[in-house]
């Protein structure tokens, strides 16, 4: 892989990228939609969280457009953005477990 300086700002996007994963519960509400989408109420069970703190998580995660969101009715379901994410999460896993 071809290595190039980067640009000051592409520099400050890629910290705020690598910001934004910084907080565990970011990180397991990715890994909770990582193979299906899910609204505020089932992530928030799921991951032992109130609908309040997950939401708040969220928004962050959406403006780094991380995940994405699709309105059904009354309810919003929120999935991984791109397979970008996918594979930037999983290979970060990977390098967890490597170690």
């Amino acid at each position: 892989m071809k290595t190039r300086t980067l640009s000051e700002l592409v520099a400050i996007q890629l910290a705020d990228l690598f910001a934004t994963l910084s907080d565990a519960s970011r990180v397991r509400i990715i890994s909770a939609v990582l193979e299906d989408e899910m609204n505020v109420g089932v992530l928030a069970q799921k991951l032992g969280m109130s609908e309040s703190a997950v939401s708040h998580q969220l928004r962050g995660l959406r403006q780094m457009h991380l995940v994405r969101a699709r309105r059904q009715g009354r309810r919003i379901f929120y999935r991984l953005d791109d397979d970008h994410v996918r594979q930037l999460f999983l290979m970060g896993v990977d390098h967890v477990e490597h170690g």
